[in-house]
């Protein structure tokens, strides 16, 4: 099956070839695996790295814990 695509912006063509250059494929190939991916058909999961530096990383700390305690009450009089 073949598509025609008009009016591709000029970021997106960009940024399109400069993903098929970095990765030695063809604008097709990387077209392809574009479009899978937004309609949710991509051959294998999406990994995100968003936070992946922070996971683990929590240590303890009384200090924050005790200047937190403060949110943790209701004030009574400001919800009068």
């Amino acid at each position: 099956m073949q598509y025609t695509i008009r009016k591709i912006p000029e970021q997106v063509d960009r940024l399109v070839r400069q993903q098929a250059k970095k990765t030695h494929t063809s604008l097709n190939a990387v077209l392809l695996t574009i479009l899978k991916r937004g309609v949710g058909a991509a051959d294998e999961p999406v990994e995100y790295h968003d936070l992946d530096d922070l996971a683990g990383s929590w240590v303890a700390d009384p200090d924050f814990d005790a200047a937190m305690e403060a949110f943790e009450s209701i004030d009574e009089e400001l919800w009068k």
